[in-house]
């Protein structure tokens, strides 16, 4: 591994940005396990919402979920953290795709990855309910218009889709880090600003401060804080320093588990296990710092990238037009067959959206966006979010 000082200068001053790399020179081919990983997280999302979210939704079936599915859904019931593991490969994304970049460069990048595919499914979903409801879809223009900013949570409106929730969570990591990105980004900053962060994110729910918890977001500050350190790992060696701010961040990603578990219990109207939630979480850091450390040679696979490529757009897309889907096929085919034809649908429809949506806007926007000095086209860095589920 390459030392930190290799790689910073003694004052930790700044290099000026490198020319950008091949498109295919991501180190050791660590990017297509993140990229498989990513759509094992949206399955898990999936599987969640279809097969174990028992709240208002449970009418789609026709009745509860562990019903239709008495063998699958206690396993489904976990699906919700998938999010987590979308949120340590974010951190780890974010880091790299942002290193030796402008902040101008940086918010390009996000722009161009986030919105083709979030402008889509906005008016997919509402022609989804409008077709499928009559034209009932209890959406107004103004509320239309305002998801399509990506910025309706914090103007107060609702998502129209509920797994947009975690985009705000998203767009605030970048925010934060756009503030580092700006200073100019070397190991000891960004080193000193996941401790800063963490530090906030333990201490801000006791400070009665609604604007301060808004910012530190304590819940998922443990996994953007802990991708960002494994990308650090990953590209400047672990050190004493990043293993202890790595397992801060497990600690506290721990502690933060046990409101989860409690709001997840209402979703799937069940028990969930703190034991095997903290479990399954532990599982995801350890794949990831696995894949920062060293890659395993049985996922370098560049088709992993394809895969990874479906993982927003089947975020976006499998919500509300998969439970409209659901139910008004439930009576016509059993259980297992619906799901059988309905995700496959789902991901060629995820594909379509990235091949014809996604890439052909996002050369157009390349164009638009970054500056002349800075334009590369889409870069397969660029991943994009990870992007989650509802809340549960």
């Amino acid at each position: 591994m390459i030392s930190p000082r290799a790689l910073d200068s003694p004052d930790d001053s700044p290099a000026p940005p490198p020319p950008a790399p091949p498109p295919d020179s991501s180190r050791g081919g660590r990017l297509h396990s993140l990229d498989g990983l990513r759509l094992v997280a949206a399955l898990m999302v999936v599987a969640f919402h279809f097969c174990a979210f028992d709240n208002w939704s449970s009418h789609r079936w026709g009745v509860p979920t562990a019903e239709v599915f008495p063998t699958f859904q206690p396993i489904a019931s976990y699906g919700w953290l998938g999010v987590e593991l979308f949120f340590l490969i974010s951190g780890f994304v974010i880091c790299m795709s942002c290193w030796g970049r402008s902040v101008r460069d940086f918010a390009a990048s996000r722009a161009i990855r986030l919105y083709p595919a979030y402008w889509f499914s906005v008016l997919f979903t509402t022609a989804v309910l409008f077709f499928t409801r009559d034209g009932n879809t209890g959406f107004t223009t103004a509320r239309i218009l305002t998801n399509l900013t990506m910025l309706q949570e914090p103007l107060g409106v609702r998502n129209l889709d509920p797994s947009y929730w975690t985009l705000w969570a998203e767009l605030r990591f970048y925010l934060l880090f756009a503030i580092v990105c700006a200073m100019g980004l070397t190991y000891r900053r960004v080193l000193a600003f996941c401790a800063l962060w963490l530090l906030v994110a333990a201490l801000a729910p006791h400070c009665g401060n609604a604007l301060l918890t808004s910012v530190a977001m304590p819940s998922a500050t443990p996994f953007f804080a802990a991708g960002v350190v494994m990308y650090l790992m990953h590209r400047f060696g672990p050190t004493p320093a990043t293993w202890l701010l790595l397992g801060a961040s497990w600690l506290l990603a721990q502690e933060q588990l046990r409101p989860l578990v409690a709001s997840a219990q209402g979703s799937v109207k069940a028990h969930l296990s703190l034991p095997v939630s903290l479990a399954v979480v532990t599982a995801f850091y350890l794949i990831v710092l696995g894949v920062a450390l060293k890659q395993p040679r049985a996922l370098d696979r560049r088709w992993l990238v394809k895969a990874g490529s479906l993982t927003f757009p089947l975020y976006l897309l499998h919500e509300k037009p998969g439970w409209e889907a659901i139910r008004l096929l439930h009576n016509l085919m059993a259980p297992w067959v619906l799901l059988g034809a309905l995700v496959p649908t789902l991901l060629t429809l995820s594909w379509l959206v990235h091949r014809f949506i996604e890439r052909p806007t996002a050369r157009v926007l390349s164009r638009r966006l970054r500056p002349r000095a800075g334009r590369h086209g889409p870069s397969r860095r660029d991943h994009g979010p990870t992007e989650p589920l509802v809340a549960p």
